[in-house]
């Protein structure tokens, strides 16, 4: 009944120590996969709703643009910029991974039982994919501040 409990425990569960033990960078790596992903989503759909608004003439399209070009919307913009390089690059990352790359040959689960996975080279690319969205980031907001 237990085990039961905790497979029910959803985003709740996402950021549960407890759960998980050490609090790590990847972790922190799978939760930001996971809001960046739901953050791309939900700009994905309000795209497509903006974009749409083409469709009801050039008064009602040049409205709709006209709030991409306040300082939320820039900074709102540079979020997504975020999100989209972060979620790209640590999505390449698990996809090396998953082909073996960067992390050496399979070995014998032997105690204290540390996945291979999570060597210095896969988390020094957590650190790069972090670093490489902050600086998109901050083009983004050169440009859009310029």
């Amino acid at each position: 009944m237990e085990k039961e409990n905790k497979a029910k425990e959803g985003i709740k569960g996402w950021i549960n120590p407890a759960k998980y033990g050490k609090f790590g960078i990847e972790r922190f790596a799978w939760i930001l996969m996971r809001i960046t992903g739901l953050g791309l989503l939900a700009y994905f759909i309000g795209h497509i709703y903006e974009t749409s608004h083409i469709l009801d003439g050039k008064a009602v399209w040049d409205a709709s643009l006209e709030m991409t070009q306040t300082t939320e919307g820039h900074i709102f913009l540079a979020i997504v910029i975020g999100m989209c390089v972060y979620h790209t690059g640590n999505g390449i990352r698990l996809m090396l991974g998953q082909m073996g790359y960067g992390l050496g040959k399979p070995g014998r689960p032997d105690y204290p039982y540390k996945p291979k996975s999570l060597n210095m080279k896969g988390k020094a690319c957590i650190y790069a994919t972090i670093g490489v969205a902050a600086l998109a980031m901050w083009y983004g907001m050169a440009v859009m501040f310029g």
